[in-house]
C-alpha cells in the first residue's frame, strides 16, 4: 500500500468512530465529560416575578391615581413567601430576587425614593412593570437549557444544579492503553547513559487525554519481538484503543507493523504524505479494537495525536464543534518536499480580532523544545510549495 494523503488518513480514521455507551454520574464529577442528554428547565425560569433592584413594590394603578407616598406594609427579603398589598396607598419594601406578589406590578429603586417614618415617597417618573424580571422570561418549564453532545463546563454544572439535575448521563470513554517502545528509552526518574533517552511520549499523550477525562494506562515495551507479540495479544483483548509511539518506521527493530498483522490486526494504512509523522500506522483488530501507532519522535507524536486521534475521539463522543480553527499566516514559508507540512506556530489575536499564526523555526521532528512556547500546528497543504503572509490555513491547537 502506497503513502496516502492527510485527507485520506483522516477519512479512514473517522470512518472507525465508535459509540462506547452512556453512564450516569454525580454532577460534581462531570467536569470535562461529554453530556449525553439535554438538560431541561424543571420549572419556569425565573420561577416567579422578581425585583432586579432593592426598593419598594407598588400597584401601578395607585400611581395612576396620583398617589406618590406609600405606607410600608412589610419588608420582604429574598427567600420569604410574597406579601400582598391591599390598600391603594400601601407598598412593600422588597429586596432583589424576592418573590413579588401578584398585587404589585412595579418596583422603584431606593435611590429614587425617600423614606420617612415608614412612608416611602416616589421622587421620579416611573413606568409600569419597571425593574421586574418576569416569571418564565428566560425559559419555560420543559425548555432545553443545555443541548447534549458538548463537553461539560463549570457553567453547565451550575445550570444542572439550578434545575436539580444532580445526576447526569455522560458518554462513556474508551479504555485506552498508551504503549511506548524502544530499548533506548528509560524511566524519566533514571539518569540516562550517553546513548539513552528518558521516556516522554507516554506521559505527554496521557496528559493530553486528561482534558477529556480519559484516564489511560501506560506500558513500555523493549524491542523484543516475542515480548511485543505476547503483550500486544493481551492488550488487544483488554483495551478498546492502543496508542503506540515508536517502532513503526523502517528500522531493523521496528516490529510493530509485523506483530500487529500476525495478531490479526488489519492494516488500514501505513505512511502519510506529511511532515512530521510520515510513518504513522493505523489498524483494526477482528473485534473492532483500534491501533494508532505513531512514529517515535515527540513532535510527530504530538502532531498525530492532535490531528488524527483527538478528532476521532471527538467524533466517537459526538462532540459537535470541530477540533480545528483557522488562522492568518504571519510569515512567508517555502516547503519543497511534496508532503503536507505541519509547522509549529505561536498564536496571537491582532487588533482587528483576527487569530494570527507565526511560524517558529525548529530543527525537525526530534526538536520538541519548542512545543512549550508554541500553541498549535498550522497545516500547509500538499498541493502548494510556497505559503505567504496573509493566507489563511487550518490550525490544530495543543496548548490553549
Amino acid at each position: 500500500m502506497e503513502m496516502i494523503t492527510v485527507q485520506q488518513a483522516e477519512d479512514i480514521i473517522l470512518s472507525q468512530a465508535q459509540d462506547f455507551g452512556r453512564e450516569s454520574i454525580p454532577y460534581d464529577l462531570a467536569l470535562g465529560k461529554v453530556l449525553a442528554e439535554a438538560i431541561t428547565a424543571d420549572r419556569d425560569l425565573p420561577p416567579f416575578d422578581r425585583p432586579t433592584v432593592d426598593g419598594i413594590a407598588i400597584a401601578y394603578s395607585s400611581y395612576e391615581q396620583g398617589i406618590r407616598s406609600f405606607v410600608i406594609k412589610a419588608v420582604q427579603p429574598a427567600g420569604e413567601p410574597p406579601v400582598s398589598i391591599i390598600a391603594d396607598n400601601e407598598c412593600i419594601e422588597i429586596m432583589t430576587g424576592a418573590s413579588l406578589d401578584k398585587s404589585a406590578d412595579t418596583v422603584i429603586r431606593y435611590e429614587d425614593i425617600s423614606i420617612d417614618n415608614g412612608i416611602a415617597t416616589i421622587q421620579i417618573d416611573i413606568k409600569k412593570g419597571q425593574n421586574i424580571h418576569l416569571k418564565g422570561k428566560d425559559k419555560k418549564a420543559g425548555e432545553i437549557l443545555v443541548k447534549a453532545n458538548q463537553v461539560i463546563t463549570p457553567a453547565i454544572i451550575g445550570i444542572a444544579a439550578s434545575v436539580g439535575k444532580t445526576t447526569l448521563s455522560v458518554k462513556k470513554l474508551p479504555k485506552i492503553l498508551i504503549i511506548s517502545t524502544g530499548d533506548e528509552m528509560i524511566n524519566p526518574e533514571s539518569v540516562p547513559e550517553a546513548f539513552q533517552l528518558r521516556r516522554s511520549n507516554g506521559i505527554s499523550i496521557k496528559s493530553v487525554l486528561e482534558k477529556y477525562t480519559v484516564q489511560a494506562d501506560m506500558l513500555h515495551l523493549n524491542d523484543d519481538y516475542e515480548e511485543i507479540k505476547k503483550e500486544l495479544s493481551r492488550c488487544i483483548e483488554e483495551y478498546d484503543i492502543l496508542l503506540m509511539s515508536g517502532g513503526v518506521s523502517m528500522g531493523k527493530f521496528d516490529y510493530l507493523p509485523q506483530v500487529c498483522e500476525e495478531l490479526g490486526v488489519e492494516k488500514l494504512f501505513h505512511k502519510i504524505k506529511q511532515r512530521p509523522g510520515k510513518p504513522f500506522w493505523f489498524g483494526k483488530s477482528r473485534n473492532q479494537k483500534l491501533v494508532f501507532a505513531f512514529p517515535g519522535n515527540p513532535v510527530s507524536v504530538f502532531m498525530c495525536l492532535h490531528r488524527y486521534f483527538i478528532p476521532w475521539l471527538r467524533k466517537s463522543l459526538e462532540i459537535q464543534d470541530p477540533a480545528f480553527q483557522y488562522a492568518v499566516l504571519q510569515n512567508d514559508i517555502d516547503f519543497l518536499p511534496s508532503l503536507q507540512y505541519f509547522a509549529q506556530v505561536k498564536l496571537h489575536v491582532n487588533s482587528e480580532g483576527m487569530l494570527t499564526a507565526e511560524i517558529v523555526d525548529t530543527n525537525g521532528s526530534g526538536d520538541f523544545s519548542h512545543l512549550a512556547d508554541t500553541e498549535a500546528f498550522i497545516e500547509l497543504p500538499l498541493e502548494q510549495n510556497s505559503f505567504r503572509k496573509g493566507e489563511v490555513y487550518k490550525i490544530w491547537k495543543y496548548n490553549s
